[in-house]
């Protein structure tokens, strides 16, 4: 967690804030959502590949564009990804490195 943390603080948390709660109309909440603690597949593919369409979150629209982050390493994606959906109130399983570099091979 302590890893993830560290990314998070690095690299996600200028956008989606520092306590998870996102910015309204621009950068999604990370709270309660069925895109964290949803599909792995999908918040894994988030993450490599960004994300350039609107999207719905609990009835709020968000439309400001994330970047690809596929600089990081496998380990450094499961390790954020398992922080945020364990924070915040989240409770969701681990993800793992190995995961993440199936996903990213497609």
């Amino acid at each position: 967690m302590h890893k993830g943390q560290k990314v998070y603080e690095t690299v996600c948390a200028v956008c989606h804030q520092p306590d998870g709660g996102g910015v309204p109309g621009l950068n999604p909440p990370l709270i309660g959502t069925d895109w964290v603690l949803g599909s792995k597949s999908r918040l894994i593919g988030v993450v490599l590949k960004g994300l350039q369409e609107k999207i719905e979150i609990n009835g709020d629209s968000y439309d400001n564009i994330m970047p690809a982050n596929d600089y990081l390493t496998d380990q450094q994606i499961a390790d954020v990804l398992t922080f945020v959906r364990n924070s915040f109130c989240n409770k969701a399983s681990v993800v793992k490195a190995e995961e993440v570099a199936v996903l990213r091979k497609k």
